[in-house]
């Protein structure tokens, strides 16, 4: 029994010895990446600024050295020559090399072939691409320690590989560090950055990178929050020659204000606000957001056909869509005061019904009350009738309207001899 403990005793030092003293050995490794440099850049310095030569070297190196566990070093002595201290500056007693994207000419076309470089890196050692993004953020937020020219390359750079897909645009979220963008390094880097990428796609490929990640919305974080205005951004970006970006950004202001519009209008509605209230607030968002009466019209009608639960039964829904529509009225005759906001709601009444098979036959009766309810006029209905409707059910609608319309006309005639003869 004692000679039994005894032996227990005698192994436990001997197991957790082994145990940390491989740990000790693993961690003098991952933390000294001094001799993984020196071969990198000896490499680097034997193959020249060749580029095809610089890209085999590589492919080949990763079969003797620690790719995984070096790859932040790796990146670094890839973009500015060396391992880099906190801040972006190089440390001054280490090797460096002028084979880096740093040391190079600062020019598109050299950009775009340091970006195959990385690219065929990354496609043969695919376990690299998360190490390559998370350093790509890191100089991100290093720039205020790189010159301008150094920041410049970095710029095109990242365009050309997130035009390419090496690079997912979440890295973007650096340039949104408060002391970049109060200083005003995240929107000089955006201009190069963003020059590069539509250059190799367009804006439309570089809108739906933008929306994957949700960074669509956030592009006017570039700036300072005093600064932070579509005016502002369209004049500053326009300037430095990207109008379609200004454009883009523009747009996306205007459809977000529209769909926030909507959901608050939606919401007024289903609390019973007064219509005056409801009136006064689309118009001050109206004023503050640039948007015209005519799309005001559309976002009022979908709030106003959205706040009901419609009959299945069709004879019963055109009942219930009068009844709600009369109630409504004086909310929509608020923004049809020009012709072409009349107009566009007639489209949208018709588009209505033709989606929702249930109010085809609906469609005439709620012109009607729209024309008695001073809603509509007759000269929109009239066009609308010749030559302005859409092809949604035109055929149904345009019977349905046949005999109002030429009611219309005859009452037109007799208030036109009717004034004839008071002169």
């Amino acid at each position: 029994m004692v000679s039994f403990m005894n032996n227990q005793k005698q192994q436990k030092p001997t197991l957790s010895g082994q145990r940390f003293k491989t740990r000790k050995r693993d961690e003098k490794e991952r933390f000294d990446p001094t001799q993984f440099q020196d071969c990198i850049i000896q490499g680097l310095t034997e193959t020249g600024t060749d580029l095809e030569a610089v890209a085999k070297f590589l492919d080949a190196s990763g079969a003797k050295l620690d790719y995984r566990r070096y790859a932040e070093t790796l990146f670094d002595i890839l973009v500015a020559g060396g391992m880099l201290a906190p801040g972006g500056t190089l440390a001054d007693d280490m090797m460096r090399t002028d084979v880096c994207v740093f040391a190079a000419q600062e020019d598109l076309e050299t950009m775009q072939a340091f970006a195959q470089v990385f690219n065929k890196l990354i496609r043969r050692y695919k376990y690299l691409e998360k190490g390559f993004e998370d350093e790509v953020k890191k100089l991100l937020l290093f720039l205020k320690g790189f010159s301008e020219s150094e920041r410049n390359k970095l710029a095109m750079l990242t365009g050309v590989l997130l035009a390419n897909g090496t690079l997912n645009a979440s890295i973007l979220n650096s340039l949104y560090n408060e002391n970049l963008v109060k200083e005003g390094v995240s929107a000089a880097f955006a201009v190069k950055l963003f020059k590069s990428w539509i250059n190799e796609k367009d804006i439309n490929a570089v809108a739906a990178s933008l929306r994957k990640v949700s960074m669509d919305n956030r592009l006017m974080e570039l700036f300072p929050a005093n600064k932070q205005s579509v005016e502002h951004f369209t004049k500053y970006f326009t300037e430095a020659g990207l109008k379609e970006l200004s454009e883009y950004v523009r747009n996306q202001q205007t459809i977000g204000a529209r769909k926030e519009l909507q959901k608050e209008l939606q919401e007024q509605m289903s609390r019973g606000d007064p219509f005056k209230d409801i009136i006064l607030y689309v118009k001050e968002e109206m004023k503050k957001n640039n948007i015209p009466e005519p799309v005001v019209i559309g976002i009022v009608w979908s709030s106003v056909m959205s706040t009901v639960e419609w009959n299945k039964k069709e004879e019963l829904v055109a009942e219930q869509a009068i009844k709600h529509l009369k109630q409504y009225s004086p909310l929509l005759a608020a923004f049809t005061t020009q012709g072409q906001s009349e107009l566009t709601l007639l489209l949208k009444i018709q588009e209505y019904c033709y989606d929702n098979i249930h109010f085809m036959k609906a469609f005439q009766k709620i012109v009607v009350l729209f024309y008695k309810a001073e809603v509509l006029s007759e000269e929109p209905i009239l066009k609308w009738y010749k030559d302005a409707h859409v092809a949604k059910g035109k055929s149904v609608f345009l019977e349905q309207m046949k005999k109002f319309v030429e009611w219309l006309k005859n009452a037109e005639e007799e208030s036109e001899s009717e004034g004839e003869e008071g002169d």
